[in-house]
């Protein structure tokens, strides 16, 4: 997985470590306690240290990417996961370094911006991107819905992930429009996604007890 994927590895450790550049150039500018966490009033709730925020947090996303590249690749059944599959996956971990320096940087140096916002957008365009693949992702043990009764039947894999892909896209796209009304809060965002997470695996385990797959 890691060999095949080789290029693409290095690609995606390049982007995910891109937020130290721009951390080292506007170094002299940012204040030496930055803010890091933010609450969906974009007020700032969490602090770290400057060397913490620019180096820390990418570096953390790296080990998190190669965390997620060395799981996968010791799936017994990896080679049914496709590519598309896998390029996704791969990309989770920059995206998510550069939408925290997106958001960080720019506060600290004390640009405005609606954070929430920007938050609301990405967590709604990232579900409907999962939700496009989920019905692409063939049975595995480290990527999709991992619950006994897709893993034992691939039947009621497939169904359960073709059902789930639908409805993360829902959610997502929901998610989008609820930030771009200005309604979206913390309690929505978690409820759209206990939804979107359980009730595929309710469906997985009504196909099993009720139609024997």
């Amino acid at each position: 997985m890691i060999k095949e994927n080789r290029k693409t590895l290095i690609i995606v450790s390049i982007v995910t470590v891109l937020p130290i550049l721009v951390g080292v150039f506007f170094w002299d500018r940012l204040p030496d306690l930055m803010a890091t966490h933010f609450g969906f009033d974009n007020q700032a709730n969490g602090f770290s240290s400057k060397p913490v925020a620019v180096f820390g947090i990418p570096l953390v996303c790296l080990v998190l990417l190669w965390a997620a590249a060395l799981i996968t690749s010791r799936d017994p059944r990896r080679k049914k996961v496709s590519r598309k599959v896998t390029t996704l996956i791969f990309w989770i971990v920059p995206a998510a370094s550069l939408i925290c320096a997106a958001v960080i940087y720019p506060y600290n140096l004390g640009i405005n911006m609606d954070i929430s916002f920007i938050m609301g957008i990405f967590m709604g365009a990232l579900f409907a991107v999962i939700g496009n693949f989920l019905p692409k992702t063939r049975q595995n043990y480290t990527i999709g819905i991992k619950v006994p009764w897709t893993l034992n039947n691939e039947k009621n894999w497939n169904m359960t992930h073709r059902f789930g892909g639908y409805l993360w896209m829902a959610g997502g796209f929901m998610m989008i429009l609820l930030t771009l009304a200005g309604l979206m809060k913390p309690g929505l965002m978690i409820a759209i996604f206990l939804i979107i997470s359980l009730v595929p695996c309710i469906y997985s385990w009504w196909l099993h007890s009720a139609r024997g797959y």
